[in-house]
């Protein structure tokens, strides 16, 4: 038996799984990058404080490193714990390929998140209690191994939407694939974006200053640096997009909902204008709206942003060779990787995966709707729940009461040979098209569990004999030949 190497798909039913890792990365997110630009601004505060022999500048540095403590290294960390859980269940070979590629990138990314670990506990409690230079000295390593950390995951990430350099594809090597335009033009957006979630986020730890003096001053210095850093992002944005593969550009313009760009220039205005009125009006700075400002950051702001890049890289999850089913869809022999897809075409993806029940890796009258939704749950519901609810549900991707026939006419002739260019290529048998087709069928009208039932209490009470001299009711909607060889062998077997 060939086997392919494929494992159990996480469904969630209620969002789905691509919902779920997106709730915990958008946080982690926020505070990752708020943590990053912190720490540079530590380091320049640190300086100010030592050249200029100024206290202020020290005791803004331990308020906003003890909200930090908290903020960051207690729930950021939590929740980075939580994408690695949720994206090796959801994503287990995306998340290989990225450990295989990368793993001595991760390794060194670990160290510098130890030295920012102690570098945040130094840079707080040592106020007051070490001369200013060397606590200058402790915020300027704890800002490069920041900023460390920052450069390897952006690299990272990258590589998510397209290796660095095209040879990397067949010379591998983490150099080639890690260093690209993508990345560096990446790099620059994020730390742009990080320093405007800084001065959001350094917003509510300014409005606890009692100082009015002090308080206009690092509001003003806030301020700018939130305007200079906003404007710097969006221009980089755009930028941005010109490293992107021309897939992705084609998925933005047709998957990206139409109020994507309106809520972004809202999100943006809407940022401008607070930082404006912080640095006219200081004493509008209060707890609450700063800390307002920030859940706007993180939920018109970040949102959006992870994802357009999430879907951005479809029909790939990593390196342009994972598809977002995790089936292997490209070779690379620079990392002795071979496509999956022929084996797939060969035998049938019931045949090639793993972890396919035995009952159903040969398709028949009695289980084609279980082996109809398997396949589905194997090959989209990375991307698309089944349920009314979540991520991108089928349902509405076909008209009610679609039938047999034309699913079976759109499965062969757009998903398995790929001609979606935002969706991968999904082999399958002629059994296969007609489980698949015959399972969306009964999903698109009214859902699996509702037909099942219906299918179930008249197979059994017909078996009782309750329904022996009456005429077979209507079926579901969308319910045929497959219920209709139910039926009959039901009747066949008493």
């Amino acid at each position: 038996m060939e086997l392919i190497s494929l494992f159990p798909t996480w469904f969630e039913p209620m969002v789905g799984s691509g919902w779920v890792v997106g709730f915990i990365a958008t946080f982690h997110v926020l505070a990752s990058h708020t943590s990053v630009g912190a720490a540079l601004l530590f380091a320049y505060l640190s300086w100010r404080a030592y050249k200029e022999d100024n206290n202020d500048y020290l005791d803004f540095v331990k308020k906003f490193g003890l909200f930090l403590l908290v903020f960051t290294y207690v729930a950021g960390s939590l929740t980075g714990v939580g994408i690695w859980y949720s994206t090796t269940v959801a994503s287990p070979n995306g998340i290989g390929a990225l450990i295989h590629s990368f793993v001595w990138k991760w390794a060194t990314e670990w160290v510098f998140f130890v030295i920012e670990v102690v570098g945040i506990y130094m840079i707080v409690y040592l106020v007051g209690k070490v001369d200013k230079k060397t606590h200058m000295k402790i915020s300027v390593i704890f800002g490069m191994a920041s900023l460390a950390t920052m450069v390897i995951i952006v690299g990272i990430l990258s590589f998510m939407m397209v290796p660095g350099k095209e040879a990397w594809f067949e010379q591998g090597g983490y150099l080639l694939g890690f260093y690209g335009d993508n990345t560096f033009i990446q790099m620059a957006m994020r730390m742009a974006f990080m320093m405007t979630m800084t001065a959001v986020v350094g917003g509510i730890v300014v409005a606890t200053i009692k100082d009015a003096a002090f308080k206009k001053e690092m509001a003003r210095k806030l301020g700018w640096l939130g305007i200079i850093a906003t404007l710097i992002g969006a221009a980089l944005f755009q930028l941005y997009l010109h490293t992107v593969p021309s897939y992705a550009l084609l998925v933005m313009e047709n998957r990206l909902p139409d109020y994507f760009y309106p809520s972004i220039m809202i999100v943006l205005a809407i940022t401008l204008a607070y930082f404006i009125m912080t640095m006219i009006q200081p004493r509008t700075l209060i707890s609450g709206v700063a800390g307002f400002m920030a859940i706007v950051i993180l939920v018109a702001g970040l949102w959006p942003e992870e994802t357009a890049r999430e879907s951005m890289r479809k029909p790939w999850v990593a390196g342009q060779y994972v598809y977002s089913n995790q089936v292997i869809g490209r070779d690379v022999p620079g990392m002795d990787i071979q496509s999956q897809l022929p084996i797939i075409e060969k035998v049938g993806i019931l045949q090639a995966h793993p972890f396919t029940p035995e009952h159903l890796r040969e398709v028949n009258d009695s289980n084609r709707i279980q082996a109809g939704e398997f396949i589905t749950m194997t090959y989209c519901s990375n991307c698309h729940s089944v349920s009314d609810s979540g991520i991108r549900p089928l349902h509405r991707y076909f008209p009610e009461g679609v039938t047999q026939e034309v699913m079976e006419r759109y499965i062969r002739g757009a998903i398995v040979p790929g001609t979606i260019a935002y969706m991968p290529k999904m082999p399958m048998l002629e059994s296969e098209i007609q489980a698949i087709s015959a399972y969306l069928v009964m999903n698109n009208d009214g859902g699996l569990a509702a037909n099942q039932a219906a299918i179930a209490k008249e197979v059994a009470q017909r078996e009782a004999g309750k329904l022996a001299q009456q005429p077979a009711q209507p079926y579901p909607k969308g319910t045929t030949g497959l219920v209709v060889s139910m039926k009959s062998s039901a009747e066949e077997n008493k």
